[in-house]
């Protein structure tokens, strides 16, 4: 307890400014994500209202849909071109002027949606849901990637998982505000869509004051100085030589400090497992079922005998365990490490998946087992929290140099918002076909990806990034050439006999 209080003082800072990049960062484009789905109804009678003005006629139902899938679509689109973008522009300015430029087209975004009620314009919610989708694309890149940096590595772990704690925070920001005793109301929507813009103002405001990244000053400005500046500033006073020493082993490691671009990337052999490794883990945090469950926690809720004014407070009750849990994780992290929390989250995770498909299963011939989902629905949140949710991003950030780290993130980025865009269109289809039994796809997802995990991914705890690529290389080299390791270990053994 008093390492931890002591850590608190001498970290007060960096925790300050992990705050004001999370505001900014994650936090807004999980606000985004969920707080659509609370001003839907008032959005589709607005697009109606509006037409009806324009045109003297009403929309007919399908065409209604269709702009309303539209107004949804169009925040995938721009996360996908915003996240294009991020590799180039955190190379050429840094995370830090990347986020705040990023700050004042969010604050664009967010104007076009506050004032498109009282001007009656559709268009305008069109045009502010793709800048939002824009912003999203960089801020989710340039925060992960920024907090990654300016961590310790004793604390490396418990920063990178703020991420993912600010996205859950900010999905839970969502649904309180969206509720109807607050601004979901027909005559707040348009504020409550605009919210964003505050927490981005508060970022531009505050982000000025602290540094860029040290990795980023050493390596790509070569700036020694302005480095050790920025771990003072960060971590307080203090010997880090160490950290320095692994920058520096880093920078001559690595092939200069230039930062490679995306095809360069695609390019370099000596990446390819630390890229399988990204998109094995995104492609499982994609398809683990959080989407089954989130589409079916209301009618879950509803067969309960929950009464229809409770539901939004119970779902509220599951957008904070998952909060409380992602918290968690960043205090254990550091810890127990990261495999164990990735292959042994995604075994839990598929048992109780497992029991989740028997109560739906035989819930009509046992009523209680309704209850039962409910307490399944919470442990199934809880255990994606704890383990894959912070931990994805925790690997992500560890396994490539600053070089590649960029155009990996903008690889990942795209397959994450593909991911949506094609869960959004194909999901509800599959569910209509398979029903429950959607969740058998997942479950074996679930099983694949922590048997994959267990046996193929390294520890990253504790490693500097050159100590992490090595071990990358070295696993690739005797992958490739066996029968060369084996020769150069007798070589060994022979000269070793002949001293």
């Amino acid at each position: 307890m008093a390492g931890f209080l002591s850590d608190l003082v001498q970290y007060q800072k960096l925790l300050l400014m992990i705050v004001v990049l999370g505001i900014g960062g994650t936090h807004v484009a999980g606000f985004q994500m969920s707080v659509i789905n609370y001003a839907s109804p008032h959005i589709q009678k607005f697009i109606n209202e509006t037409w009806l003005e324009r045109y003297g006629s009403a929309l007919h139902q399908k065409t209604l849909t269709l702009l309303w899938s539209l107004v949804v679509s169009v925040y995938c689109v721009g996360g996908m071109l915003g996240c294009l973008c991020s590799g180039y522009l955190t190379a050429k300015y840094g995370k830090k002027k990347c986020l705040l430029i990023n700050d004042a087209v969010l604050i664009v975004a967010t104007l076009h949606m506050g004032f498109s009620r009282r001007a009656r314009a559709l268009e305008m919610i069109l045009t502010g849901r793709f800048l939002e989708g824009f912003s999203a694309g960089i801020n989710m890149n340039a925060h992960v990637q920024y907090a990654g940096e300016i961590s310790p590595k004793k604390l490396r772990g418990f920063v990178n998982v703020t991420s993912s704690v600010f996205l859950a925070l900010g999905k839970a920001v969502a649904r309180v505000l969206g509720l109807r005793e607050l601004l979901g109301t027909e005559d707040t929507w348009h504020v409550l869509l605009s919210f964003s813009g505050v927490m981005a103002s508060i970022q531009l405001l505050f982000l000025p004051f602290f540094p860029e990244s040290p990795p980023y000053l050493l390596l790509q400005r070569g700036d020694k100085a302005a480095c050790l500046k920025a771990m003072k500033q960060l971590w307080g006073e203090g010997n880090y030589q160490e950290e320095f020493d692994d920058l520096m082993k880093e920078k001559t490691t690595t092939k200069g400090t230039k930062i490679m671009n995306v095809l360069e990337v695609l390019r370099e052999p000596s990446v390819y497992p630390q890229l399988s490794t990204m998109l094995l883990l995104l492609l499982s945090l994609q398809l683990c079922g959080l989407s089954a469950i989130t589409f079916y926690t209301s009618d879950i809720f509803k067969t309960a005998n929950l009464q229809e004014n409770i539901i939004p407070y119970v779902s509220l009750g599951v957008a904070v365990s998952e909060v409380t849990s992602a918290i968690f994780c960043s205090s254990i992290i550091d810890r127990f490490g990261r495999r164990i929390l990735l292959w042994g989250g995604y075994s839990l995770m598929a048992l109780i998946l497992v029991l989740l498909e028997a109560s739906l299963l035989l819930s009509d011939q046992f009523p209680w087992l309704h209850y039962c989902s409910v307490i399944l629905i919470f442990l199934f949140i809880i255990t994606y929290g704890i383990g894959p949710s912070g931990a994805v991003v925790s690997v992500m950030n560890e396994i490539f140099t600053l070089s590649t780290r960029s155009s990996a993130f903008v690889i990942g980025g795209i397959v994450i918002w593909l991911g949506l865009t094609f869960t959004g269109m194909v999901f509800p289809f599959a569910v209509m076909l398979l029903g429950p039994f959607c969740f058998l796809i997942f479950i074996a997802v679930l099983i694949v990806s922590a048997i994959v995990i267990y046996l193929f991914l390294p520890e990253t705890k504790g490693k500097s990034t050159s100590e992490i690529t090595e071990e990358f290389n070295r696993r690739q080299f005797q992958k490739k050439h066996p029968q060369a390791v084996e020769e150069n270990a007798a070589e060994e053994k022979t000269f070793c006999t002949k001293l």
